[in-house]
């Protein structure tokens, strides 16, 4: 098997350019069988990438801000249920992701070779709505903390919308000024995900009322469907959110050592880890839930469930501030990786003049090598978005809604066309080989053998195409309009 240093070292293939002789790394060997150029610098080993994947995904933060929807069409038990099946459910679509970013480990990441344009639209759409979101969140989050510890103070959306703007001032700072630091700080901050899951968990269970067993049974129907396996469908999109955007870490491909390998690598340690951990909290969440009517009452107020549970549970505003704090620094750091890996989607796809002004946008900085255009396009749809959210944040919402939509159809349509591909036979990998671009097609180093690999790939399209469907439909039959 080989070392990263021994994929950084050896030379498996040459070409002449400016008329000087130019040795290929093997990752740049890969970039180049893809028609690509390799520019950027590769900055990230295991243990960075892996922290970025990790602290992009925020699965047991994310859990427990997106949790009120499933409990009202589904209940405790919908959450728990709802969210084993999402996580094998994206186990298997996260596995075929991981195949074709070991046959084409480029920041583009799953538009490559399958009706690209499209693709690669739905697949800018989901990143940039999930930026933007995060931000708001971000912002409502910091926002609801202070009700906590000040009772008169009154909410304002203006004041979420700035709050923010800064986190995206900070967010756009670690990923320019800061983007030498980035590959260390996202090691950092993968320490900080697990320590703060320990310091969420232990007083949550150490200090609140616990239910019994019946979390696993109880089942709810707020929306007044037809069913209660209606309702349970209608409420599992919401725990989408906290298993998806795993595959952040192929739109840095071509910043990452030994890609082939390494990616579908992390992405498939990256689902397991924080899937677990999303899994435990969740368990931990639901016991020390208490009345449910209570808590979603409480919610319109505070404006998360989790905030209310960790107040009941600690029994003292400042240690359910902090509790909160934690989550939102988490947060506040997820927001920097998801501004890197929209960034460089963004730079990919331009950099396929499939995008307005490609030639403005995919200019590198000529010191760091980084996509600052891209940036700071990011960052600027993500400060107009959140104008809307004054107006109506109802509007707003479905915006930001549009982040499953979009990767979910992104996904189906590789993960389909994979499918019909792999029926017609594909060429094993060759790492020698020297024939490039969109028509030569072969497997990468890492992939799912046989029959396996077909059966996962059949069942990921059937699930991806269900939940996209079910993504769309309202909270409740009755739909009341909202400014």
């Amino acid at each position: 098997m080989e070392t990263e240093g021994h994929a950084k070292t050896e030379a498996v293939n040459s070409a002449v350019e400016g008329g000087s002789q130019h040795v290929y790394t093997r990752d740049e060997t890969d970039l180049v069988r893809l028609g690509k150029k390799p520019v950027l610098k590769r900055n990230f080993g295991f243990v960075q990438i892996l922290g970025f994947s990790c602290t992009v995904l925020v699965t047991w933060e994310g859990i427990l801000q997106v949790s009120t929807p499933n409990l009202l069409n589904g209940g405790p038990a919908g959450v728990f249920w709802g969210y084993l099946l999402i996580w094998i459910d994206s186990l298997s679509v996260y596995t075929v992701l991981s195949e074709l970013s070991s046959m084409a480990p480029t920041a583009g990441g799953q538009y490559h070779k399958f009706l690209s344009f499209i693709t690669g639209w739905v697949t800018l759409i989901g990143w940039q709505a999930t930026t933007a979101s995060s931000a708001y969140l971000a912002g409502t989050m910091l926002q609801s903390t202070i009700p906590l510890l000040d009772s008169n103070y009154s909410p304002k959306p203006y004041q979420s919308m700035l709050l923010g703007w800064a986190v995206l001032v900070f967010a756009v700072t670690i990923n320019t000024f800061g983007s030498k630091t980035l590959a260390y700080f996202e090691g950092l901050i993968l320490v900080l995900h697990i320590l703060g899951f320990f310091a969420i968990m232990i007083p949550l269970v150490r200090l609140s009322d616990h239910g019994d067993a019946s979390i696993s049974t109880t089942f709810v129907n707020s929306g007044g469907w037809s069913t209660q396996g209606l309702s349970f469908m209608v409420g599992l999109p919401s725990s989408v959110f906290a298993l998806v955007g795993v595959d952040s870490c192929v739109h840095l491909a071509e910043e990452v050592r030994n890609a082939t390998k390494m990616v579908p690598r992390v992405i498939q340690f990256s689902v397991l880890l924080n899937g677990t951990l999303g899994l435990a909290m969740l368990i931990a969440y639901l016991f020390c839930l208490g009345g449910l009517d209570e808590v979603v009452e409480q919610s319109a107020t505070l404006g998360y469930a989790y905030l209310y549970v960790f107040m009941r549970g600690t029994g003292y505003p400042g240690g359910a501030a902090t509790m909160a704090m934690i989550m939102w620094v988490l947060g506040v750091c997820c927001l920097v990786g998801l501004m890197a890996a929209t960034s460089r989607q963004l730079w990919s796809f331009a950099r396929d003049k499939a995008v307005p002004f490609s030639d403005e946008v995919t200019k590198l900085h000529p010191r760091t090598r980084i996509p600052v255009n891209t940036i700071a396009v990011t960052a600027t749809i993500s400060v107009l978005l959140s104008f809307i959210n004054l107006g109506s944040s109802v509007a707003f919402a479905n915006i930001v809604n549009l982040s499953i939509g979009g990767f979910y159809a992104s996904y189906f349509i590789v993960c389909s066309l994979l499918l019909w591909r792999r029926m017609q036979g594909i060429s094993l990998y060759n790492s020698c080989a020297v024939m490039g671009g969109p028509g030569f097609l072969q497997w990468g180093p890492w992939k799912v053998p046989g029959a396996f690999g077909v059966a996962n790939n059949l069942f990921a399209c059937s699930y991806l195409i269900v939940l996209w469907f079910f993504s769309f439909w309202p909270g409740s039959v009755e739909v009341t309009a909202n400014p």
